[in-house]
C-alpha cells in the first residue's frame, strides 16, 4: 500500500491551494503607501560612448519625481561578481567593473542608461522618452572567437582584452591526454553549439525598495532564488548598507530556473532611490525588458574529441570551449564553464584522462549566468553527442559502447577531481530499456516509413553534482560564499513545528516536502508542520535554492536542527517517565521506555517545555527550538538514461517527437509526485532547447529574438506524454537523508536524447554523411543538413 503521510508519500501539495485560487502574495501584488514606480531608459545600440544625457526636459513633465543617471552613482559600488576563476596559467581573471546604471559607455542592447522615478509608471515612460541621449556608437563584437582576434573592438577598454579567462583543467594531465591520442586506435572529433537561452520564469522580475527613516533601515522586496545572498551582495558590495539594517524579502517567486539567482542592478536601484526619495519605489519587469535585462543561459562553441582503444574502451577526452560571458560578469558567471562543467566531463564512464580547456570571452551581449543544469547540460551534450558520433563511425550498438565504459564501482575518483559515492548505470539503463520500450522500435520505424517519415531513436546517459559543496573546497576554487544551509526548527507549546530554512521554495515544494521529513522522523500529522522561507528578518543565514540543492542541503540542515530538537525533548520525556534518557524511544508521536507501557504524547512533551511545572530545570533550559547550519562534505551525484523516438518529415525537415522515457536515480525520493514533476518541467525545457529556442544577436547586437514572436517557446503540443522512473535509486552516502537532487536532471539528459534521435532519424533515411545538427534542430536546419 503506497503511503499517505512522510517519507515516500506522493502529497498533493499544499502551496498549490493558494497558488489555484488566486491568493499567493508574488512581488507585484505589494504595493506600499505613497509608492513611487521607475521605468529605466536602455541602450538600443549594443556598443556606444555616451557623450551627453540631456534629461531637463524629462525633469519638468507632470509626476516626475526624480530622474537618476550613472552620475549619481558614482562611489557607489558596482555589482560584484560571486567567483573568481583562476586561469591555467596561475592568474585571477578580468574582473571588470559593472555599473548599475550605465556610466560612460553602453555594452548591450538593454544596458540600462538612466531611470525615471515618478508618481505613476505611465509617468515615468512619457518622461524617459523625453530624455536625449547622445551616444557615439562604436563596433560591436558578437562572435566569441572573433571577440578574442588582434585588433577586434574592446568590451572593457580598461582591460585591453576580451578574453576573461583561459581557463585549462586538469592542467597536469594536458601532455598525457595529448600522448593517449597519439596512441588511439580511434578518434571521434565533434565541433557544436550550445545555444544561448533566455529562461523566461512565468514571473517576469519585480523589485521593490522601502526606506524607513524612523530606524534607517531599507527592505527590498525582490523575485529572488537566495535573498540573503542579495542582503550580503547588495549591501556590504554596492550600497554600504550593514546587514543588520537591510531586510530582502522574496516572496512567492512564480519559477526561476537560474535566472533569479543573481543579483541585478535594478534591485540595487530601488533600494537606492527608496533612500534618496524618501519613498517606496517599485519597478516591475516587462516581458521585453526580461529578454534583454535577465541573464542568459549556455552559449558554448565546442570541439570535443574523444579517444578509443581496439577493444573501445575509452581512453581519453579532450575538448576546447568558448563561453560567452557578455557584456559583464554576473554573481556567477565564472564558475558555470568551468566547475560546473570541467569537472562533470567524465560522465557516466570510466575515461582515464580527460583535459578540458575553456575560454570565457567578453561580448556586447546580455550577460550569461547558471540557467537550469548550470554547466552540467554543457558537458552531457558535448559528451553524450561524441559518444553517440563514435558509435556511428565505429559501426556499434550506441548502447552498448556506452555500457561497455560504464563506471561500475563505487566510490569512483575521476579525472576531473570529484568523487562519485554512488550508482548503478546498468540498473538505470536496464530501467530505460524496459519502460521506453527499446525492443519494439523497429516496429514502430516501419510504421513511420510506411508513412513516408523517418524515424529515430536517440539514447543518451547523464551525471549531476548537486548541492554544490563544501564549502572549504569551493572556496579554494574562488566561490566567494559559503555554501551551506541553514534552519530553525521551533517547536510550539501544543506540539506544532515551524520551520524556518534559509532554502527558498519558487516551485520546487518545500512547504509540502519538508514537512513530510519532519513527519517520519517524529511521528505526527504533516499538517502541524508549518515551512517559513524567503525573508531575511525571520529566517537563519542562508545561501537559497539552486543546484538541486534544497531537500540535499536545506533539508539535511533541517534533519540536524530536528535532532538537536528530539535530542532535549527525550530529556524531558526522561524526566517525565521517571526512566534513563538512553531508554527513550520516539515513534508514532510519542515517547515511550524501551520495554515497557510506559509513553508520554509529544504534545504533553513540548507543553512541559514551556510550561516547566514539571521539569528538569537543573539540567536544560525551558523552550524547545534549535538551529542547525549543514554544510555537505560533497555533492551528490543523480544519474540517469534517457531515450527519445522521433519522427522526421523528409520533404519539410519538420521534427515532432513521438515517445520520451527518462529513468533517474535520485537516491531516497521524498515525495515521487513531485520528482516526477520536476522531472517532466526539466525535460519539457530541454527539448525546447533542442528543437525549439535559440537567443540570437545579428552582427550588430541587436537581440534579433527580443520577444515570443520570434523566441520559440515549447507549448504542450510540442512535447509528448513521458514515461519516467527513479525506483533503482542508489542512496547518497554523505547526507542524513540519502537524496540526490532532482530538479535539473530533465534539463541536462534531454538535449542530447533529442539530437541523437535526429541524426539517428536522418541516416536512417539514407542521409549517411549527417553525423550532428546543431540545436534547435528546426525543421530548416534539419533540411539543410539533408541537402548537403
Amino acid at each position: 500500500m503506497p503511503k499517505d503521510q512522510g517519507i515516500g508519500a506522493s502529497t498533493k501539495r499544499r502551496e498549490d491551494v493558494r497558488f489555484l485560487s488566486g491568493t499567493g502574495n508574488y512581488t507585484d501584488d505589494i504595493s506600499l503607501h505613497g509608492q513611487a514606480y521607475v521605468h529605466f531608459l536602455r541602450s538600443d545600440v549594443a556598443h556606444g560612448k555616451i557623450t551627453n544625457i540631456d534629461t531637463s526636459a524629462a525633469e519638468g513633465m507632470p509626476g516626475v519625481v526624480r530622474i537618476f543617471t550613472g552620475k549619481d552613482f558614482e562611489g557607489v559600488g558596482g555589482l560584484p561578481c560571486g567567483w573568481q576563476v583562476t586561469d591555467r596559467h596561475g592568474e585571477p581573471m578580468k574582473e571588470p567593473g559593472h555599473p548599475v546604471l550605465a556610466q560612460g559607455k553602453v555594452r548591450h542592447v538593454g544596458d540600462p542608461i538612466a531611470a525615471v522615478v515618478a508618481d505613476s509608471l505611465g509617468a515615468a515612460r512619457d518622461a524617459a522618452e523625453a530624455i536625449v541621449v547622445d551616444i557615439e556608437e562604436l563596433p560591436a563584437v558578437v562572435d566569441m572567437k572573433a571577440a578574442v582576434q588582434d585588433g577586434s573592438a574592446l568590451v572593457h577598454d580598461d582591460i585591453g582584452t576580451n578574453l576573461c579567462y583561459d581557463w585549462g583543467f586538469v592542467e597536469e594531465n594536458k601532455d598525457a591526454v595529448n600522448e593517449a591520442f597519439e596512441k588511439a586506435a580511434h578518434v571521434t572529433t565533434l565541433e557544436l553549439k550550445n545555444n544561448r537561452l533566455v529562461a523566461n520564469p512565468m514571473e517576469p522580475r519585480v523589485a521593490v525598495g522601502d526606506y524607513n527613516r524612523a530606524n534607517d533601515e531599507s527592505t527590498l522586496y525582490t523575485t529572488s532564488q537566495n535573498p540573503h545572498v542579495i542582503r550580503l551582495l547588495m549591501g556590504a558590495f554596492v550600497l554600504g548598507i550593514p546587514e543588520h539594517k537591510l531586510r530582502v524579502v522574496a516572496p512567492d517567486v512564480g519559477g526561476g530556473f537560474g535566472t533569479k539567482i543573481f543579483h541585478y542592478a535594478e534591485e540595487a536601484f530601488v533600494t537606492f532611490a527608496a533612500r534618496q526619495i524618501k519613498r517606496p519605489v517599485k519597478w516591475t519587469s516587462t516581458r521585453s525588458e526580461a529578454f534583454m535585462s535577465d541573464a542568459h543561459g549556455r552559449d558554448h562553441v565546442t570541439k570535443i574529441e574523444l579517444a578509443l582503444d581496439a577493444d573501445n574502451n575509452f581512453t581519453a577526452i579532450r575538448t576546447e570551449t568558448y563561453a560567452n560571458m557578455g557584456a559583464y560578469l554576473s554573481t556567477f558567471a565564472p564558475s558555470v564553464p568551468t566547475w560546473l562543467h570541467g569537472t562533470l566531463m567524465a560522465g557516466n564512464y570510466k575515461t582515464p584522462l580527460i583535459y578540458v580547456n575553456v575560454k570565457a570571452v567578453f561580448t556586447n551581449t546580455v550577460p550569461v549566468d547558471a540557467y537550469r543544469g548550470a554547466g552540467r547540460p554543457e558537458a552531457t551534450y558535448q559528451l553524450e553527442r561524441v559518444v553517440d558520433k563514435a558509435a556511428r563511425e565505429l559501426g556499434v550498438d550506441p548502447i552498448a559502447l556506452r555500457r561497455q565504459n560504464f563506471i561500475t564501482e563505487f566510490p569512483y575518483a575521476t579525472p576531473v577531481a570529484v568523487e562519485y559515492d554512488t550508482g548503478d548505470y546498468h540498473a538505470t539503463m536496464d530501467t530505460l530499456e524496459r519502460i521506453g520500450d527499446l525492443s519494439g522500435f523497429e516496429a514502430r520505424r516501419k510504421e513511420s516509413e510506411a508513412k513516408g517519415k523517418l524515424r529515430g531513436l536517440g539514447v543518451n546517459c547523464y551525471i549531476e553534482a548537486c548541492g554544490i559543496a563544501p564549502s572549504n573546497l569551493v572556496g579554494q576554487l574562488g566561490a566567494r560564499a559559503g555554501l551551506y544551509e541553514s534552519a530553525t526548527v521551533r517547536v510550539n507549546a501544543t506540539g506544532g513545528i515551524t520551520v524556518m530554512t534559509g532554502s527558498h521554495s519558487h516551485g520546487q515544494g518545500h512547504e509540502t516536502s519538508f514537512p513530510q521529513v519532519l513527519s517520519e522522523m517524529i511521528g505526527i500529522p504533516e499538517h502541524m508542520i508549518e515551512i517559513n522561507h524567503g525573508d531575511t528578518a525571520n529566517t537563519p543565514m542562508g545561501m537559497g535554492t539552486y543546484g538541486s540543492r534544497s531537500i540535499a542541503v536545506g533539508g539535511s540542515a533541517m534533519v540536524r536542527a530536528a535532532e538537536k530538537v528530539i535530542n532535549k525533548a527525550k530529556k524531558i520525556a526522561a524526566h517525565l517517565l521517571e526512566a534513563s534518557e538512553g531508554d527513550i524511544e520516539l515513534k508514532d508521536g510519542a515517547f515511550s521506555v524501551a520495554g515497557t507501557d510506559k509513553s508520554v504524547a509529544w504534545g504533553d512533551v513540548t507543553l512541559a517545555a514551556y510550561v516547566p511545572h514539571n521539569y528538569p530545570l537543573e539540567d536544560i533550559e525551558p523552550g524547545l527550538e534549535e538551529t542547525a547550519f549543514y554544510d555537505p562534505s560533497n555533492f551528490t551525484y543523480p544519474s540517469g538514461a534517457y531515450c527519445c523516438e522521433v519522427e522526421l518529415d523528409p520533404e519539410t525537415g519538420k521534427v515532432t517527437i513521438e515517445r520520451f522515457a527518462a529513468a533517474d536515480d535520485f537516491g531516497n525520493v521524498i515525495n515521487p509526485m513531485i520528482v516526477e514533476g520536476q522531472v517532466h518541467g526539466g525535460l519539457a525545457q530541454g527539448i525546447g532547447q533542442a528543437l525549439l529556442e535559440n537567443c540570437a544577436y545579428d552582427e550588430t547586437g541587436q537581440l534579433v529574438s527580443a520577444s515570443y514572436m520570434d523566441y520559440a517557446m515549447p507549448r504542450a503540443d510540442d512535447v509528448p506524454f513521458y514515461r519516467v522512473a527513479s525506483e533503482n535509486g542508489t542512496p547518497c552516502t554523505h547526507n542524513p537523508l540519502g537524496v540526490k537532487g532532482c530538479g535539473e536532471a530533465g534539463a541536462i539528459g534531454s538535449p542530447p536524447a533529442v539530437i541523437n534521435a535526429v541524426v539517428d532519424a536522418l541516416r536512417s533515411g539514407g542521409h549517411d554523411h549527417v553525423y550532428h545538427v546543431d540545436m534547435p534542430a528546426t525543421p530548416s536546419r534539419v533540411w539543410a543538413a539533408m541537402q548537403k
